[in-house]
This record gives structure tokens, C-alpha cells and sequence, in this order.
């Protein structure tokens, strides 16, 4: 090894002054940072202050571009410790960053820093996947966000995976090698090929079909840049993630349930608003033939975990009716206001209906008809209608890919009454909304499948009863009053008579509009979608699944 340098000398010409930010390049090893500042001297010129007294605060301007500047530099030239030693991390981060060269051959990385907002400095990667004699580029954006260390006061970078690529979350890395799972070619259900470049909803979808089939499949293992994922992911239900594919390998053929032309649709819906899922389902099998999100990352309609709001009312009709509490035709109280458990629950712009049936309160989506009946109920009631009926919060379907298969705890109190109505603590995500219509539609539960059960032999999840005739009788009573003259009615306009539909608006904390909800059944086909933040379901959800069920129908 040579001599260690001391401080660099200062150049000896003037850096070139670009739109007033100055352009500061440092090389060495391969390694090129381009960072700009926005005026002033550059961070060669500065040091952080080493006071005995130390300082509160946000950062000031300056600590953030010497900090970032700092940690960029010393991670440009493949010097983990010293960049680690500039976060509030330093182990985390000289791990996941020596892994960046030694686990995932990245050579010739290049950042260029972007113009800081506020404690925020974002960069550009560009760099080469070098693995056995085979290049690849990769290029992809991040940032990075100064912090003051409790401890001494010292401005350093707040540490996350992320910050090394944006899809590494904690407990995750960057490997290249021979990927552990050969690659697929997914069809869909008429034998056409599914990408995520035609389809972008399904990356997600693809990963995770990979993961579960990919080695009985009959592929052979090609050599990859990916993400692998850690304990805490994998529990999230994300699946590894190839960023650079150096030899594909050679796929093996996994067939869907998903139709091209359901799929092709759901995703041009989904793209009308920012924030939506959807499903569609075929009712008397469970095979899924539709899946989309307008965010392509996180997959919400099958993984999402979301208060359904008043589409719940159909599972808590289905145990009201059971119990003699409420049936269509029979006068149901519907007042403004109705207390319970120290909470006071609110009709939507305090509506009430005199002296009005059932049928009337569930077809409008009034709160307090449910509420009302929370005194009659054991706490354990709702849990136990939602796992032996409609197959839900037990955490048992295998439908292909990563899912959450609803979550209905069981409450006392207030709580216990808020979920009636699809708050406190019940989760759901179209998926699981989408099987509830589709078992009022058909009267038993079919666990819904991506993967048809036969290709590995799983056992699909089942319900230990069905309802009555006359309760299944009842509830579709309901759902169709709703799907014709209801809140549902708009949407669901000239879809009859064969239909069913409930409507859901859930309220969230510091979201000014509530989180949009529909689902409903036409024919052999049901549907459900979630549009967050977007209001009234019937007016946000509602012409996404119609849409569907007008085309599948």
C-alpha cells in the first residue's frame, strides 16, 4: 500500500461557474462525483465545526451540501467506512455498502448531485454490473437527507437502504450471481405472454409468481442484479426484484386465470385515478381474471391493508340477519347520531331515515343501523361470521402469489361497533372485498386463485358453512335494492337485473377525503376496487367495476 495522502492541495484555477451553482468533480479509482452547489465556496473549503457545545436544530444549507458531498465522495471511491462514518448508522451502512462492490460488482459508478431541497440532496447512479467477463449498465435515481446527530450535533446523513437504491428496504441487499429462482414466461388464460411492459400492474404479480413457481417451472437459472430480501420484507410479502438481467436463463411456462382483455381494461380504469386498486373474479370458481394498481409498485389489491368502510355492512347484514336483528322488508331504526362504547357515530351529513325498513338503511348506507344493533352482539360475533362464511381472517389462501386475506379482530366496545361498519380495526383489499360478492353471488366461498391449484398441488383455504337459503336470500335482496335504486344505483346503471352492490366510504386519519369503495356481482362475474382519498365509493370505485363487469358480462 503507498503512502496515505494528506488534504488535497487547492486547485489552482477558479471552478466554473454554471446559472450560479458551481460544478465540482472528484475522481479517483474509477469513481466520478459530480455535485452542484448552489453558490459559495465548495466543500473542499469547509469543515464541520468542531464545537464543545453541541448544536440543535435543523441543518443549516451549508451541512447539508458538506455532509451529502462527504458521504457521496467517500462511497464514489469504494471507502464504505469513511462514507458510513457520515450517517447516523455507520455499521448498517458500512454493510450494506461494501456489499455494493463485493456482493453486487458495481464498477465505474458515477453520482451527480442534484439541487438540494431543503435537507434534502437528490443524486443520480449510473454504474456497471461486472460479473464473470459479462457488463451490464445501471442507472437509477435516489437521495439522500441530512440529519443533526443526537449525540454530538454533528449535520451527517440520515441512513436508509434506500438511499444505496430505492427498492432496498431494511434487512434487504443487492446480489449479483446466478439468480436462485429461474426466470418464467406467465400467460394468461388464452396462452398470451404477461409482461409488465404491456401490463405495468403486474411487475409485482410477476416477481412473486416467479418466486413460488419459478423452479418447478422447468427453467434454468439465469445470471442477475437483484434485490434479495430480508427477513422483514419477505414477512411484508415482497418478493425478490431483478434491477439487471446479464444472461436470462432460460424460463419455465406458468399459466393464469387472468383474462387479456379484463387485464388490458382494469388498467386503463386504474390509470384514471391516482390512488386505485381493482379485482375481478370468476364467482362460482374463484379464478382471478383481473388485477391492477395505478401505483406499480406496491401491490394494494391484492396486499393492501384498508378499513373497507360500509362494503363491510354486507357480511354484518348476513350476521344480523342469522340472529333475527334485521331482515329487508322490516322497519330498522336509522336516527342522525347514535352513541356506543363512549364513541357517537355520524351518519354521512347526519341523514336519518323515519321509520324506514332495513332494506332502506343498507341500500343508502346508514352507519347508525348498525351501530344501533352493537348491544345485541357478542364481541367475537363479527370475526367469527367474516372466517366461517366468507373465508377471511384466517390467513390460509394460496392463491399463487403474496396476499392478505383480511384481518377481522376481534374488538369490544366502541371498536367492536366501529367495525360493523368497516372501521376500527377490520383491514381489507379489493381482493378480499371481490370473494365477498362473489360468495353472496353464489352462496359458498371460493377461495379465489391466480395459479390454478392442480399445477402444485396446494390445498385452497375453505369456509366451514354457508348461509341459509333464506339469510343468502335476504342479503342478495339487499345488494341488488342497492345495485338499482341505492348508492350504487349510478354506477351499476343498466347492468340488471342479475346484480349486487355495496358501496364503502372509510374514513382516515389526516386524509381529507375518506377512501372510496365498491363491490358487486353481474352474472358469474364479481369485482371490487378501492380508490384512496378519493371520496363517496359510488362515485370514485364504482364506474371501475362496472366498467369491468360490463365487459366481462
Amino acid at each position: 500500500m503507498g503512502k496515505r495522502r494528506r488534504a488535497a492541495e487547492r486547485p489552482k484555477t477558479r471552478p466554473a461557474v454554471l446559472g450560479g451553482m458551481i460544478a465540482v468533480v472528484v475522481g479517483g479509482a474509477g469513481f466520478g462525483l459530480y455535485a452542484l452547489y448552489e453558490g459559495g465556496a465548495s466543500a473542499d473549503d469547509r469543515t464541520l465545526s468542531d464545537h464543545k457545545e453541541v448544536k440543535t436544530g435543523p441543518p443549516s444549507a451549508i451541512e447539508v451540501k458538506t455532509a451529502a458531498t462527504r458521504f457521496l465522495t467517500a462511497w464514489q471511491k469504494n471507502e464504505p467506512a469513511k462514507a458510513a462514518a457520515v450517517t447516523d448508522d455507520a455499521p448498517a451502512a458500512t454493510a450494506l455498502l461494501t456489499g455494493y462492490t463485493k456482493d453486487a460488482h458495481l464498477k465505474d459508478v458515477t453520482l451527480t448531485a442534484g439541487r438540494r431541497a431543503g435537507a434534502k440532496v437528490p443524486f443520480k447512479v449510473k454504474a456497471t454490473v461486472s460479473f464473470e467477463g459479462t457488463d451490464k449498465p445501471l442507472a437509477y435515481a435516489s437521495s439522500v437527507t441530512v440529519v443533526r446527530r443526537t449525540s454530538d450535533g454533528a449535520a451527517v446523513v440520515d441512513w436508509r437502504p434506500s438511499v444505496v437504491h430505492p427498492d432496498l428496504k431494511d434487512g434487504d441487499k443487492l446480489v449479483t450471481g446466478e439468480s436462485g429462482t429461474p426466470p418464467i414466461k406467465a400467460l394468461d388464460r388464452d396462452g398470451g405472454e404477461l409482461t409488465a411492459a404491456k401490463y405495468p400492474s403486474l411487475g409485482t404479480v410477476l416477481d412473486g409468481l416467479r418466486e413460488k413457481f419459478g423452479k418447478q417451472a422447468g427453467g434454468k437459472a439465469g445470471v442477475e442484479l437483484r434485490v434479495v430480501r430480508g427477513k422483514a420484507s419477505g414477512k411484508a410479502g415482497l418478493s425478490d426484484k431483478t434491477l439487471v438481467a446479464l444472461s436470462a436463463g432460460t424460463p419455465g411456462t406458468v399459466k393464469t386465470t387472468l383474462s387479456p382483455t379484463l387485464q388490458a381494461a382494469a388498467e386503463k380504469q386504474v390509470d384514471k385515478q391516482e390512488k386505485a386498486a381493482v379485482v375481478a373474479l370468476r364467482a362460482s370458481t374463484g379464478e382471478i381474471l383481473a388485477v391492477a394498481n395505478s401505483g406499480h409498485g406496491f401491490n394494494t389489491a391484492f396486499q393492501g391493508s384498508l378499513a373497507p368502510g360500509s362494503t363491510m355492512k354486507i357480511i354484518t347484514s348476513s350476521l344480523l340477519i342469522e340472529k333475527g336483528l334485521a331482515s329487508p322488508d322490516k322497519k330498522h331504526p336509522c336516527p342522525k347520531t347514535y352513541s356506543y362504547g363512549g364513541w357517537k357515530f355520524h351518519n354521512d351529513d347526519d341523514f336519518s331515515i323515519k321509520g324506514g325498513t332495513f332494506k332502506a338503511s343498507f341500500g343508502r348506507s346508514c352507519n347508525t343501523a348498525f351501530i344501533s344493533q352493537a348491544k345485541k352482539l357478542k364481541n367475537d360475533d363479527l370475526t367469527k361470521q367474516a372466517q366461517q362464511v366468507f373465508g377471511l381472517s384466517m390467513n390460509n389462501w394460496q392463491i399463487g402469489v403474496p396476499t392478505l386475506d383480511g384481518s377481522v379482530p376481534v374488538q369490544s366496545g366502541a371498536p367492536m361497533a366501529a367495525s360493523l361498519i368497516g372501521q376500527g380495526g377490520v383491514r381489507m383489499n379489493p381482493l378480499n372485498m371481490a370473494s365477498v360478492a362473489a360468495t353472496v353471488k353464489t352462496g359458498t366461498f371460493h377461495q379465489p386463485y391466480l395459479v390454478a391449484p392442480s399445477v402444485d398441488h396446494r390445498t385452497l383455504a375453505t369456509a366451514s358453512r354457508t348461509l341459509s337459503a333464506k339469510t343468502l336470500a335476504d342479503l342478495r335482496e339487499l345488494m341488488q335494492f342497492t345495485a338499482a335504486y341505492g348508492t350504487a344505483a349510478e354506477a351499476m346503471s343498466g347492468l340488471g337485473p342479475d346484480y349486487g352492490a355495496k358501496t364503502g366510504s372509510a374514513e382516515v386519519d389526516n386524509q381529507k377525503k375518506p377512501n372510496g369503495w365498491f363491490t358487486a356481482y353481474k352474472g358469474d362475474m364479481a369485482s371490487a376496487g378501492v380508490v384512496q382519498a378519493g371520496g363517496h365509493g359510488g362515485d370514485t370505485a364504482g364506474p371501475i367495476v362496472a366498467t369491468l363487469l360490463k365487459l366481462g358480462s
